[in-house]
């Protein structure tokens, strides 16, 4: 048995999520661009997700696959094109070929969120040193998410640029058991990107958990 736990499409990567896809960290295969979409997949077992890319390619060869990435207990694949429909046709045919449907993936959860007011210059280092994408600066507010499954956040980072796009992505952890998203802008502008991504996570389909 096959068990879908992520079927996520994101629509018009953002300028500094996309850039943030692309380092070489994430971005193991092709490197998505601003503008583009994306459609990530995590299932379990871990090695089936070698049918998933296999049905996807062969069913539209035109797409790139940006991460593939075997865990201990799930596989996870991120495909990007800049042809929404090219997307729609290679995940209708990794859908097919498993007898799945999208809204069986598990419904995200939001496991906490906070803001941080005013972030102080000690604070503002510790974290720097440990990101992945741009800093933070002392006195800005702070956004923080954690999601399950782990590959919302990416979502989430995603959904909070679009609605703030001055706010700044400090960092995107998308792998593991939970993900986490630290934004970092005025106190009104955190506050309306977070308003915005609890409202796409609220309203995102899945089975329950």
């Amino acid at each position: 048995m096959v068990d879908l736990r992520v079927y996520l499409q994101i629509e018009n990567l953002q300028t500094q999520f996309a850039a943030y896809m692309a380092t070489a960290l994430r971005a193991r295969g092709y490197v998505p661009l601003q503008g583009m979409h994306s459609l990530i997949i995590e299932i379990a077992p871990a090695l089936a997700i070698h049918r998933v890319i296999d049905l996807a390619l062969k069913s539209v060869p035109t797409i790139e696959p940006g991460i593939l990435y075997v865990e201990r207990q799930f596989g996870i694949l991120e495909l990007h094109s800049p042809q929404l429909d090219d997307l729609h046709a290679a995940g209708e045919a990794i859908l097919s070929g498993f007898k799945l449907e999208a809204a069986s993936q598990l419904k995200p959860r939001v496991l906490y969120s906070d803001l941080v007011s005013n972030v102080i210059d000690q604070h503002a280092v510790i974290i720097n040193r440990q990101r992945d994408a741009s800093m933070i600066l002392p006195g800005e507010s702070m956004l923080l998410l954690e999601t399950a499954p782990a590959l919302f956040a990416a979502a989430a980072a995603n959904a909070a640029e679009r609605a703030v796009a001055e706010n700044v992505l400090v960092d995107c952890q998308m792998f593991g058991v939970s993900g986490r998203v630290f934004i970092a802008g005025t106190e009104e502008n955190t506050q309306k990107a977070l308003a915005h991504v609890l409202d796409m996570i609220e309203n995102t389909p899945g089975r329950d958990w």
